[in-house]
């Protein structure tokens, strides 16, 4: 389905993934250690759940003959008192649509498949390679 690799440099934290066969880079603020050369692990969590948010959104809106005109979406990602972490999400379109058009949006972008993976959890496993 998909997959990723990293790769450690001798910059502190800046890392080279491969996602596929694209190429990106993370590292951590300055403040925290890194150089701040490229998003933290969390702007990449925002941005994929931006991105399914766009693209389910636009599909959606094609497959109904809407026209979303410009969309974007803006997330913001907080912790509350219990530092339980919290993502708001919002909607924006440069085209006049209607009440009822903006519930649906809402309906279905409460349901992306990163949305939901997010919201459900998902299993995660690890082990150790073997030495070469």
């Amino acid at each position: 389905m998909a997959s990723a690799a990293v790769v450690s440099t001798d910059s502190n934290y800046l890392h080279h993934i491969q996602a596929g066969h694209y190429a990106l880079d993370t590292d951590e603020p300055v403040k925290l250690g890194g150089q701040g050369a490229a998003p933290a692990p969390f702007d990449y969590y925002l941005a994929s759940l931006a991105a399914c948010t766009a693209i389910t959104l636009r599909m959606y809106a094609q497959h109904k003959g809407w026209n979303l005109g410009e969309f974007r979406a803006e997330l913001e990602l907080t912790r509350d008192e219990n530092d339980r972490l919290h993502v708001h999400r919002t909607l924006y379109s440069d085209q006049p649509l209607s009440e009822e058009q903006w519930h649906r949006l809402l309906e279905v972008v409460a349901n992306t498949p990163v949305t939901r993976a997010m919201r459900e959890g998902v299993e995660i496993s690890s082990d150790r390679a073997q030495a070469a």
